[in-house]
């Protein structure tokens, strides 16, 4: 699930782990035991970290089968939300299921009736114990060859990025080949959406990963990275669209109404910090969730994201992969 580009801080994912022998003074046994017990915890992470790619890459090929055009959007992300439960994850933010200009953040309502057609672009995200596995892929629904054209660019930004993305690389050496991969191709990246670092529970957690050329020299450090280009025909930027349905815990603070207090209760206890959307509470609460879920964006509780709609409303397709980075190894977990 993407971000639109304010900047960020320095991640703090998959913890670095001591391993000098040649310092001079020598290393205590409580200190070996804690090395020991760091090395251990940042083995467990990166194993849930590939547990949720490899259900991700599972969901995904599901996916693949069952959207086809003229099926409902509610049907596939209903049935996409059940896949992930069967496989043993959770979902890490509601599906994207977004539609030629709506380059994310779209997805079904409760009472959802549109169905699949055109440049669809699919967001998925799965999690094991709040360690993150985000991917997506477009499909053309229509056979058109701009659309099968826009998704080789994306997808040829997504593999010049994975090549250039290692210990150290510099932010913009990665988005210098989003962007030259996405124009060899006759299109443009969207400028102000981007990848991002991720930490457990925590989607969006500093580290942005521009689609271009941005000029930053700050290096990658150890962690956890979405990457995901947009190509589009349009001018290659982004505006806020209507409310999307999606939302996420912003702040803890009193509300007067007990019902909202309730839903708040399991949004916090369900969800922590993910995203989640008005559909899965409805599911829960009725329909009624939706008056709670207003008077908590009203009490500042909750953060509403727009849907993110190209400037020109020409179509745009996505590619995205998420990527463990340590300093010995690049594992695509997706």
């Amino acid at each position: 699930m993407t971000e639109k580009t304010y900047g960020g801080s320095v991640p703090y994912g998959v913890k670095s782990i001591p391993t000098s022998t040649n310092s001079a003074k020598p290393i205590s046994p409580t200190q070996k035991k804690e090395n020991l017990e760091e090395q251990d915890s940042a083995n467990l992470n990166i194993q849930k970290l590939k547990q949720a790619g490899e259900i991700a890459k599972k969901v995904k090929e599901f996916a693949r089968e069952i959207i086809k055009p003229g099926v409902p959007l509610l049907e596939i992300a209903n049935k996409i939300d059940a896949k992930i439960e069967e496989l043993g994850g959770k979902s890490a933010f509601p599906v994207n299921l977004s539609i030629n200009e709506i380059a994310a953040h779209s997805t079904p309502s409760f009472n959802d009736t549109e169905l699949a057609h055109g440049l669809l672009k699919v967001d998925i995200g799965v999690h094991v114990d709040g360690y993150v596995a985000d991917t997506a892929f477009s499909l053309d629904l229509e056979n058109s060859e701009e659309n099968k054209k826009l998704i080789e660019a994306a997808e040829a930004g997504l593999k010049a990025a994975i090549e250039k993305t290692h210990y150290h690389a510099e932010l913009q050496e990665i988005g210098k080949a989003i962007e030259n991969a996405i124009k060899s191709k006759g299109f443009q990246p969207i400028i102000n959406l981007s990848g991002h670092s991720i930490n457990q529970y925590d989607l969006h957690s500093g580290i942005t990963i521009p689609n271009y050329n941005n000029f930053q020299t700050y290096k990658i450090e150890e962690g956890t990275y979405a990457i995901e280009p947009f190509a589009t025909s349009g001018h290659g930027r982004v505006r806020d669209g209507r409310p999307s349905g999606i939302y996420h815990l912003e702040n803890e603070v009193q509300v007067r109404d007990s019902f909202a207090r309730e839903v708040l209760t399991y949004i916090k206890e369900e969800f922590s910090t993910l995203p989640f959307c008005s559909r899965w509470l409805v599911k829960k609460f009725g329909s009624r969730a939706l008056i709670a879920l207003k008077r908590l964006e009203e009490a500042h509780i909750l953060h509403h994201y727009p849907q993110l709609i190209e400037i020109d409303r020409k179509p745009v397709a996505q590619a995205e992969h998420t990527i463990v980075i340590t300093r010995d190894e690049k594992i695509v977990t997706t």
